[in-house]
């Protein structure tokens, strides 16, 4: 979450109702919600790729170029699509989600329940949807199992502070399980908002699936003809 900048405005001087809602909706930024493993292996998949289809294009011989060229422009978009690209946006008005092949616009209003089982998913206008950028581990849920059951037998009697008990217990969490308590918190606040209105919104990333289509098609086309 980012703050403005407030060392230009003169404390002084008298601020108004107004002024000071402005000041609130500019001090509120989405959450941004994404997953670093995915990042760092669509980054090193693309790297790898990079360097042998460069290598490929450049000293290959007869179709070898052809078929690497064809292979990049079809692979790099669904590299992208399927670890760099999702993301989860949460404002104060609605939660974006930015999945492979589309992107699902939810006002607060609409959002039923947010869950996560064996995915992370959004329940709204009838639909369910999944959250790519969000995903549940199990392993890290069994870790997180073993802690609170450790430190349940390590102070069995509850000595610590019933807010310190509270935020340990919240740490031992697996991370997607807080990151959809925090998704359910903002969808409960937010929803009787008068801009938190209106039914989901879906558009497809043709920017995704355009390119990989035509590196499709040209990959079919170089294996007839050769």
């Amino acid at each position: 979450m980012t703050s403005p900048d407030d060392s230009s405005n003169d404390s002084s001087a008298p601020r108004g109702p107004d002024q000071e809602t402005a000041d609130q909706e500019a001090e509120y930024a989405d959450r941004v919600y994404r997953s670093p493993g995915g990042i760092a292996g669509g980054a090193l998949l693309l790297a790898i790729g990079a360097w042998l289809g460069i290598d490929a294009i450049i000293r290959g011989e007869g179709r070898t170029p052809w078929l690497a060229l064809a292979g990049l422009l079809c692979a790099v978009p669904l590299v992208i699509a399927f670890t760099v690209r999702p993301a989860v946006y949460a404002g104060r008005d609605r939660l974006r989600v930015r999945n492979p092949f589309r992107t699902v616009t939810l006002p607060w209003g609409s959002v039923a329940a947010v869950r996560a089982g064996y995915s992370s998913e959004v329940l709204a206008g009838g639909a369910k949807y999944q959250m790519w950028a969000i995903p549940v581990s199990l392993r890290q849920r069994k870790r997180a199992a073993r802690r609170q059951a450790r430190a349940a037998t390590e102070d069995p009697f509850r000595r610590t502070s019933v807010q310190a008990a509270a935020d340990a217990d919240e740490e031992r969490r697996a991370q997607a399980d807080r990151t959809i308590d925090e998704l359910r918190g903002l969808a409960e606040t937010h929803a009787a908002r008068e801009g938190a209105q209106g039914e989901p919104e879906v558009r497809w990333a043709f920017e995704v699936i355009a390119p990989a289509v035509a590196g499709l098609v040209l990959l079919a086309v170089v294996l007839a003809i050769t």
